[in-house]
């Protein structure tokens, strides 16, 4: 995981805003340990025939749920106060979403108000959980998976605790 994180920030360093796309195909290409990447090497979602989502996938649906829909409203749709997220992730690329995430962003006089968003890159609950928030909205934009918790999950891989606990310091 940490050194996926270390690619997409180099990678970030080279990408700008401006001109970003909307996130390719979302078709798993390579499985590592349990979390999925599409052909581009960016994070992606599986979901099972019978609905059964992998393990990084719900774990983006609890991480989202406990640090981004307090604004952004539940399962990425949005609110009065910060746009869907689940539509901003269908027309930007990853490294575009990790940016903001980040850095946050302030958008002054675009559309009917400011758009603020705070900075992230210093909270632990976000960073160390970032590629799970964005293959949880990826499966939302371009997925099909329905509102609300999974009801199916893949078992918690052994890479997914060794990193956690490494990004956590445990």
């Amino acid at each position: 995981m940490i050194r996926r994180v270390l690619i997409g920030a180099a990678l970030l360093a080279a990408t700008t805003a401006a001109f970003a796309v909307g996130p390719g195909d979302p078709k798993p290409a390579e499985d590592v340990d349990g979390k999925y990447f599409d052909a581009d090497g960016v994070p992606t979602f599986n979901i099972a025939e019978d609905g059964t989502v992998d393990w990084y996938t719900y774990s983006g649906f609890r991480r989202y749920h406990a640090e981004c829909h307090v604004c952004h409203g539940p399962d990425g749709m949005g609110s009065s106060y910060a746009p869907a997220l689940a539509e901003s992730v269908a027309n930007i690329d990853y490294y575009t979403f990790y940016e903001v995430v980040v850095n946050g962003k302030q958008a002054v006089g675009t559309g009917q108000a400011n758009q603020v968003m705070p900075a992230f890159g210093t909270n632990p609950n976000v960073m160390c959980y970032l590629d799970d928030i964005y293959v949880y909205l990826r499966a939302r934009a371009q997925g099909g998976l329905p509102r609300g918790r999974p009801a199916k999950k893949e078992a918690k891989p052994d890479g997914f605790v060794e990193a956690e606990n490494a990004c956590m310091g445990s």
